[in-house]
């Protein structure tokens, strides 16, 4: 069979096709204008612009950011065995991820003095987030929750 001849069914077929496409796109281009409807009713415009609006923004400048969010609420200090209560005891009662279980000296020895056990449970170590998970906890307030840890609910 003859090269040319391939090519010309090929270019014959490739034609065809993309008209095909071509034809189908302005089809349903004019079918979706026909359908296309515009609510004149203001208050049925109103129930659509309430169902599609955003669930949220987003803020990137810190400047915006500072003046939109809400100040801290003020709170009591917490005692340790409060925040032992609150936050640590998911993970220390059980010594999940490798976490010293509350009370077991064995599991706390390895950790360095009460110093060093403050600074890594404030910036945060292995599976641990920093402050435990939860930002608003002072420093004496991680201390006085890691001293509890030490001795035990």
């Amino acid at each position: 069979m003859d090269t040319q001849k391939h090519d010309k069914v090929f270019f014959t077929t490739f034609s065809a096709v993309v008209a095909f496409l071509g034809a189908f796109t302005l089809s349903i281009i004019f079918i979706a204008n026909l359908l296309d409807e515009v609510p004149q009713d203001p208050a049925e415009t109103a129930r659509i612009e309430e169902r599609i609006k955003p669930a949220g923004t987003v803020i990137t400048d810190a400047a915006a950011l500072m003046k939109v969010s809400a100040p801290a609420a003020a709170r009591a200090p917490m005692t340790g065995a409060e925040v032992v209560a609150k936050v640590c005891s998911a993970c220390h009662n059980s010594g999940l991820l490798g976490a010293p279980k509350t009370g077991v000296a064995a599991d706390w020895a390895p950790r360095g003095s009460l110093a060093a056990q403050v600074a890594s449970a404030i910036k945060g170590k292995n599976a641990m987030p920093a402050r435990g998970g939860d930002p608003s906890l002072s420093d004496a307030e991680i201390k006085a929750a890691i001293e509890v840890l030490h001795k035990g609910s």
